[in-house]
């Protein structure tokens, strides 16, 4: 009887279980693909279902998090109508498609685009990481730092070094690093020996299984960004990471990065973006003392280094930060707006290419109106999720038209989209669903043809180790491959 009793109870409890989670998911109207996905883990597979969906389901943010965003909106609001005041751009003089673009941009995130900006595309790692080491040796004032992942090792040491050097000689250096990008190293003793030596190390959304209990531990910080005394700043793919020891057993050879150096009245966006994701995660830090609201913009300003800049260069620039914290849609719908924007070319490069439904549509879409789109993607993936969900979706593209360039140089981890070689994409955002939704992103929207055009020229040199995906031979790929490929194309939407 109390076998029988305990039996009714527990398939009760599961009952109620399915059916109050599936409502909540019908209810938060999610992209349909997620819904779906999230449905059918809580409908058919019991008890498990609704836990991992209420750890990974849904986007929660730390509630201190949200309170500290909360309190500093009105701040943040206060800077960007100082920022619309400086470097406006003639609009009359570009593409015409790029004003309607900024206008969407500036809707979502505020911040708008700035004129008179220099451009200096970095592809060597090693370039990359002695431009870093060269700024902040001849750094006065702040070092501000934000990666995903940092590990110490080969050059990387370098960098260590300098800025340990940078702290020796007063300057204030802060790095901001994910908690699970960079576990390893926040645990390290490097990083002690960094703390001692007077640099300020702080974990971006602490996780752990305690906190998995109060917000959801895969919502992380993607961004990449360096900047130098508030005038000048890095930003694109590269993560504080030596390629020469970088995940060397992983089979896919070297990561093979670009990063921009930015100077110019964007900088200030760059500056304003690091000091805002600071602050969010700090713990019992204030954002200022209580008195008038210009005033505290100011402190706030002159903490984080934040000021305006001359122009330097001929580059319009707009910095779209984006995450859960910005608009759950905003790197999506502007994603989808440059897609349609285009009139001739899209080339894109992403190291991680799952697109839902609207994206998917778009880029058919694009090419069937006769836009040359071409795709380029690692032909080895560091993921078997990703490189399976991946090419689930190539053959409807390449029906389509879509070109798809599979790059055997290494693990290409660049995010790059030129338009009609007059407009592009650069920063941190890959092609998945991951970047979409979950992770904290930078893009730099530049309205330049002569910047556009030398990017161009690097995606030209990923097409030249490229190889074209042979249609009727992937076509002819046996069931399991395919199998495979559609079930991680089903569960991607959960990731």
């Amino acid at each position: 009887m109390n076998y029988s009793l305990f039996s009714t109870v527990l398939l009760l409890a599961d009952l109620i279980i399915r059916i109050g989670l599936s409502i909540r998911v019908i209810m938060r109207k999610r992209p349909y693909g997620v819904s779906l996905a999230w449905l059918v883990v809580i409908l058919l597979v019991p008890f498990l279902g609704g836990f991992f969906y209420l750890l990974f389901g849904e986007n929660r943010i730390p509630e201190r998090r949200i309170e500290r965003a909360r309190v500093s909106y009105k701040y943040y609001q206060l800077w960007l109508k100082t920022l619309r005041q400086r470097a406006p751009v003639s609009w009359h003089e570009l593409n015409p498609e790029c004003a309607p673009l900024h206008r969407q941009a500036e809707t979502l995130v505020g911040l708008p685009a700035l004129a008179g900006n220099k451009l200096t595309l970095i592809t060597s790692p090693e370039e990359i990481i002695r431009s870093i080491i060269v700024e902040i040796e001849k750094a006065t004032s702040t070092c501000h730092m934000q990666f995903y992942i940092w590990q110490d090792g080969g050059q990387i040491n370098r960098v260590i070094d300098a800025l340990i050097n940078a702290a020796a000689r007063g300057v204030t250096c802060r790095l901001l690093l994910d908690s699970i990008g960079s576990r390893d190293f926040l645990n390290s003793t490097t990083s002690t020996r960094m703390k001692k030596a007077g640099i300020k190390v702080r974990e971006s959304l602490p996780a752990g299984l305690i906190k998995a209990l109060f917000s959801r531990i895969d919502i992380r910080n993607h961004r990449k960004i360096v900047v130098i005394d508030g005038a000048i700043a890095f930003t694109g793919s590269q993560n504080m990471v030596d390629p020469e020891v970088f995940k060397k057993d992983a089979g896919v050879g070297n990561w093979i990065d670009v990063m921009v150096k930015v100077e110019g009245p964007v900088v200030e966006s760059l500056a304003g973006t690091f000091i805002s994701d600071w602050y969010l995660d700090a713990e019992g830090v204030a954002y200022h003392q209580p008195e008038s609201l210009q005033k505290d913009v100011e402190t706030v300003r002159q903490k984080g280094d934040i000021h305006p800049l001359p122009v330097v260069g001929k580059c319009p620039v707009q910095l779209v930060p984006s995450g859960p914290g910005f608009g759950l849609e905003n790197i999506h719908n502007l994603l989808l707006t440059t897609i349609y924007a285009a009139r001739k070319e899209l080339i894109m490069t992403t190291p991680y290419f799952i697109p839902d439904e609207p994206l998917l549509i778009a880029l058919k879409a694009a090419a069937q109106r006769g836009v040359e789109v071409t795709i380029i993607v690692p032909q080895k993936n560091d993921s078997r999720l990703v490189h399976y969900a991946s090419r689930a979706r190539f053959e409807e593209l390449a029906e389509a038209g879509v070109k798809i360039q599979l790059f055997h140089g290494g693990l290409l981890h660049s995010k790059t989209i030129t338009v009609d070689r007059n407009f592009s994409l650069f920063g941190s955002v890959n092609l998945d669903m991951r970047s979409f939704w979950l992770n904290f992103e930078a893009t730099l929207f530049i309205y330049c043809e002569e910047f556009t055009q030398r990017l161009l020229m690097i995606q030209q040199s990923y097409l030249h180790q490229s190889l074209a995906l042979d249609l009727p031979t992937f076509s002819r790929r046996g069931h399991l491959a395919k199998f495979k490929e559609n079930t991680c194309l089903l569960v991607s939407p959960l990731l």
